[in-house]
């Protein structure tokens, strides 16, 4: 779940490790975008969205947005657990920062110097060097796949991050979208190769520990997909086929 298609990358990512699941993927094309929202009406929202889905029966529900997690995710788990575990999205500062820095931290201009990121560079960038960097305009630009304004908000941001970073946390599910994008504006000649560091792969593989699923790529055949946008059935938005996760989930067939 998510007000877009920020949930895509993890959503691929479920499917690159188990080809045979069913997914739900549930938006709020009525309510986005979430972020300038207050908690509480945010809150509201993401619980609507996910009731949405829960009414599919999931084995596990994965919220596939940075924003949503750090405002709902207590109202969702205190809704839908232990009946269907809920899986939050965190950025990657941890691993990141377990590199060595210096470290950048891309996300949106409220996730920025918010307490919430803080706590978490506090927790687990100890040490390390570490740039907040805001993306202004990012997010919206990748869930509308306008390439001019995608490629004018990652120089704006890549301008704004400090030449000696060697690693990128993508702190909005969004931005693992342009992953490849990001990297070639950040890269500095002469210097290491950049290392980005995204939620998703570990988000899905968390999924799939919760319900005891075990990754399985080899598998043949493909489970179902079934898209709801504010809760009606429907298919995937035109702007999510500019992207490869999205052109993975193409064929949209809803579960029996």
């Amino acid at each position: 779940m998510d007000s877009g298609i920020g949930l895509l990358a993890a959503t691929a990512a479920v499917r690159r490790l188990r080809p045979d699941a069913d997914l739900v993927l549930s938006l709020d094309p009525d309510g986005m975008p979430w972020g300038p929202r207050t908690p509480q009406d945010l809150t509201a929202r993401a619980v609507a969205v996910a009731e949405a889905a829960a009414a599919h029966r999931p084995d596990a529900l994965i919220v596939g947005c940075n924003t949503a997690t750090v405002h709902a995710l207590p109202a969702l788990r205190a809704r839908l657990e232990p009946g269907i575990p809920v899986i939050g999205t965190v950025p990657a500062i941890k691993p990141a920062a377990a590199g060595g820095g210096p470290v950048a931290i891309w996300a949106t201009p409220a996730t920025t110097g918010s307490p919430y990121q803080r706590g978490l560079i506090e927790d687990h960038a100890g040490g390390v060097t570490v740039a907040e960097v805001p993306c202004w305009g990012l997010a919206e630009a990748v869930e509308h796949a306008d390439e001019t304004a995608i490629a004018s908000a990652v120089a704006a941001a890549a301008a704004l991050t400090p030449g000696d970073v060697t690693t990128v946390v993508l702190g909005c599910t969004h931005y693992e979208l342009v992953a490849d994008r990001i990297r070639t504006a950040v890269q500095r000649p002469g210097r290491p190769p950049l290392v980005l560091h995204g939620s998703a792969g570990a988000v899905a593989a968390q999924a799939l520990r919760r319900i005891g699923a075990a990754p399985e790529p080899g598998t043949t055949g493909l489970g179902s997909v079934t898209v709801l946008l504010s809760g009606r059935e429907g298919g995937l938005p035109q702007p999510a086929l500019a992207y490869a996760e999205g052109r993975l989930l193409q064929t949209v067939t809803p579960a029996p």
